[in-house]
C-alpha cells in the first residue's frame, strides 16, 4: 500500500505541475491583501497536515493524551479554514466545507486505525472513502467558483493530498522514518499548491477586495 500510495502521490504531483499555473509577481503585481490571503491560507493548511501528522505519531506510540490534543487542533484548524471560506462565500458555505473537512479527517482516521491494526480491508475501505470525499470537496469548491476552480484541477490536488496522508501513515506504522521524512517534505510543498490555488481563485473572483 505504501508503494501504491507513493506512486499515486507522485503522479498527482506531476499532474498538478501540468494543470496549475500559480499567480506570480511576474504576471501580476500582487497587492498586500492578496499576499496576506495567500500566507494565511498557507498557514491554515500547513497546520492541517502538522496536526494530522501529530495524531498519527501519537496514535502509533499509544500516547492518548497527545493524540487527543492533536485531534482537537485538527478540528480547530478545520473550523478556521471553513471560517476563511465563509468570509467570502457566507456562513452556509463555511458550514458545508467544515462538514466536508470533517469527512476528510474521518477517512484519514479510519485509515490510521486500520493500518495500526494491520487490516488491509479496512485500509482499502478508508482509501475509497477518502477519494469519494475528495470528489465531494472538489465539487463543492467548483460550484462556488466555477471559473477559477476547475473541478478536475481541484480533484487532482485533493487526491494527491489524500495519497500523501496514507503514505505517511504507512511509513509511520512501518517505522520507516526516512520515507516519512521525504513524504513530509513533499506534503508541505503540495499543501502550498493547494492553498495558493484557493487564494488565487478567491482573488480572481473578488478582485475589488484586493
Amino acid at each position: 500500500m505504501l508503494k501504491k500510495a507513493m506512486t499515486t502521490m507522485l503522479a498527482g504531483a506531476a499532474l498538478v505541475m501540468l494543470v496549475t499555473v500559480p499567480v506570480s509577481a511576474k504576471e501580476k503585481k500582487e497587492s498586500m491583501k492578496s499576499v496576506e490571503l495567500q500566507l494565511a491560507l498557507r498557514d491554515l493548511w500547513v497546520d492541517h497536515i502538522f496536526w494530522v501528522r501529530s495524531v498519527v505519531i501519537a496514535t502509533k506510540y499509544g500516547d492518548t493524551e497527545a493524540a487527543k490534543v492533536a485531534e482537537e487542533n485538527v478540528v480547530k484548524d478545520a473550523k478556521d479554514i471553513s471560517g476563511a471560506v465563509a468570509s467570502f462565500y457566507g456562513k452556509d458555505a463555511g458550514d458545508k466545507l467544515f462538514g466536508l473537512l470533517a469527512g476528510h479527517y474521518g477517512a484519514i482516521k479510519d485509515y490510521l486505525t486500520a493500518a495500526v491494526a494491520g487490516s488491509k480491508e479496512g485500509k482499502d475501505a478508508a482509501a475509497d472513502k477518502l477519494k469519494k470525499n475528495a470528489d465531494e470537496i472538489a465539487t463543492f469548491l467548483h460550484s462556488a467558483n466555477p471559473k477559477n476552480w476547475p473541478k478536475d484541477t481541484l480533484l487532482s490536488l485533493l487526491i494527491a493530498h489524500g495519497a500523501q496522508h496514507m503514505a505517511q501513515i504507512d511509513a509511520v506504522v512501518a517505522k520507516d522514518y526516512g520515507a516519512e521524512a521525504m513524504i513530509w517534505g513533499n506534503m508541505k510543498k503540495h499543501i502550498y499548491t493547494i492553498a495558493d490555488a484557493l487564494a488565487g481563485g478567491i482573488e480572481k473572483q473578488f478582485p475589488k477586495k484586493f
